[in-house]
């Protein structure tokens, strides 16, 4: 029974009465969704227990598992969301309305186009729902997770759906999903996820690639299981307790390093990797000299993520060495802590609760997630919003300073102007000028990682159309593009109105519709007011 198997995988300290509270959420679900199916055939309730557990399995807390159980009820049934609330209260309603996906895209978006205008693609229509997902997903994480773990078993069930359904969804996982669960650091989801798209999105590709990754598993393993002996006994001789296992070699990451060095199967799969887990940071530098006395290690590929963790506060050592048959033996030294880290990423703030530093760490890993969200109401256009999400979430960074010393995380290829709107909008707008490691430069420098930078501002004014002139690349970061498109927008207001006007009534003139007022105009293309009607026709947010 589903909701047996749920109840059992629940962690052993569960209360009664959270276990109640989840055998209330599956009743409810369960009747709900009665009448429906899966694309599969199979009843729509599997679902629902199944993004539950995929939350168990990360660590989440009770509300997020009862919000995953409940999370298609106010979008597919009759249930409202009033009902969650009134029988499982604001928090876990909160957590549904905010992973609850929109049913209807809105009859017109900010570009003009209709859900029915042929002109509107089906890949805008995609980028505006997904746009709106985001809108809805507030500031809390957890909905964060519930949708990605919503997204992974829609994807490990996307065999049932049309081949173009599969191919369009499979895509946005790999630029939107999977990228979301790496900067959150839950990378057991993240290869999953990849490997799942990239069956769909690369079908030849995956079928090659996975055809000889089947044909060498016996060999490899083998040849795995004596390497992992080999390192154990050297490192108990050195006093050193670990656990040595092979590291997995997903099918995507096999894909991506064959495209990006341009070199064949054999190249990427003939690199063993194995992974040394050990008690305490000290014995990771311990480990690290063992492996560097008995093997010669390959120039260039040590890594210290240990002093310096990666942006998703992911922590390992890493080297590659060579090994006795001259092959290249890639290893990754961690504690457990820093593996469950790695493994759960954000998750892991919730599968471990003592400790001062695990909470630090949660709140620095949803600082870019925060900002997002200030953002997220000035991007109408659903293709500008996708590509912000590609560039300041996704994209490699900068780690650059403030006068101060303060470190401030921009997408590569940032420039002082974008520097500026991270610190504040005012200083953004102000901004005449900056110095770089106590040099003046101009304004379209590129940051790189460890620049000191201070921005010289004027006492009034503001920014400049030529920054948002592409072909100049003043500005990378859309939260920049953004705040200086707003000011613009504000600043030329009246005359983006009356220039609105203007165009409007020779629009509904060439129509013969010189009776319709504008009130119903702006209701029928879903504007609040008139006034803001006619400044998106003037500003060109809107194309008549």
């Amino acid at each position: 029974m589903e909701l047996e198997s749920l109840l059992n995988a629940l962690p052993n300290e569960t209360s009664p009465k959270d276990r109640e509270l989840v055998s209330r959420a599956f009743r409810i679900a369960e009747k709900a969704h009665r009448k429906q199916k899966r694309a599969s055939g199979e009843p729509y309730i599997n679902h629902c227990v199944a993004v539950a557990l995929i939350l168990v399995d990360l660590g989440a807390p009770i509300p997020a598992v009862v919000a995953g159980l409940l999370h298609d009820t106010v979008e597919d049934t009759q249930i409202s969301l009033e009902e969650i609330r009134r029988d499982f209260g604001d928090e876990i309603s909160n957590l549904v309305d905010g992973v609850t996906k929109l049913t209807q895209l809105p009859r017109v978006s900010h570009t003009g186009k209709r859900a029915s205008d042929p002109l509107a693609t089906k890949g805008e229509l995609a980028r505006e729902t997904l746009r709106k997902t985001f809108l809805a997903m507030g500031e809390d994480v957890r909905v964060v997770v519930i949708k990605l773990a919503d997204r992974l078993h829609n994807m490990r069930t996307l065999s049932h759906l049309p081949a173009e359904k599969q191919k369009r969804i499979a895509k946005e996982t790999l630029e939107i999903f999977a990228p979301l669960a790496n900067r959150l650091g839950i990378w057991q989801m993240k290869w999953e996820l990849e490997d799942l798209a990239f069956r769909y999105v690369y079908p030849e590709s995956y079928k090659e690639i996975a055809s000889s990754v089947a044909e060498r598993r016996v060999d490899r393993e083998g040849s795995l299981r004596k390497i992992c002996e080999r390192l154990k006994q050297e490192l108990g001789e050195a006093s050193v307790q670990a656990e040595v296992t092979g590291r997995p070699k997903h099918l995507y990451s096999i894909y991506r390093k064959m495209e990006r060095k341009g070199i064949p199967f054999d190249g990427v799969y003939d690199v063993r990797g194995v992974r040394i887990l050990v008690e305490n940071e000290s014995q990771c530098y311990l480990a690290l000299g063992v492996i560097h006395t008995h093997w010669k290690p390959v120039p260039g590929t040590f890594d210290d993520y240990l002093a310096t963790p990666k942006d998703n506060f992911y922590r390992s050592l890493h080297t590659a060495v060579m090994y006795d048959d001259g092959k290249t033996l890639e290893v990754q030294i961690r504690t457990l802590e820093m593996h469950e880290n790695a493994e759960y990423g954000i998750a892991a703030h919730w599968r471990y609760k003592e400790g001062r530093t695990r909470e630090e760490n949660f709140e620095q890993r949803v600082i870019w997630l925060r900002r997002l969200m200030e953002w997220r109401q000035d991007v109408d256009d659903a293709t500008d919003f996708v590509s912000a999400m590609k560039t300041d979430v996704f994209d490699d960074r900068a780690y650059v300073f403030t006068p101060k010393g303060d470190i401030i995380d921009l997408p590569a290829g940032s420039t002082p102007i974008d520097f500026a709107y991270h610190v504040h909008t005012s200083i953004g707008h102000r901004c005449r000028g900056a110095k770089i490691n106590g040099k003046l430069v101009s304004l379209d420098t590129k940051l790189t990682t460890g620049d000191a930078v201070e921005i010289l501002t004027a006492k009034r004014g503001g920014p400049s159309r030529d920054w948002l002139n592409v072909s100049l690349e003043m500005v990378k970061s859309q939260r920049a593009r953004s705040k200086i498109r707003q000011w613009f927008r504000w600043q030329d207001r009246e005359q983006n109105v009356s220039h609105g006007r203007l165009l409007l009534e020779r629009e509904l003139r060439r129509l013969g519709l010189e009776g319709v007022g504008y009130e119903r105009v702006s209701k029928e293309l879903d504007f609040s007011s008139v006034e803001e009607l006619l400044a998106a026709i003037g500003t060109g947010d809107l194309n008549l």
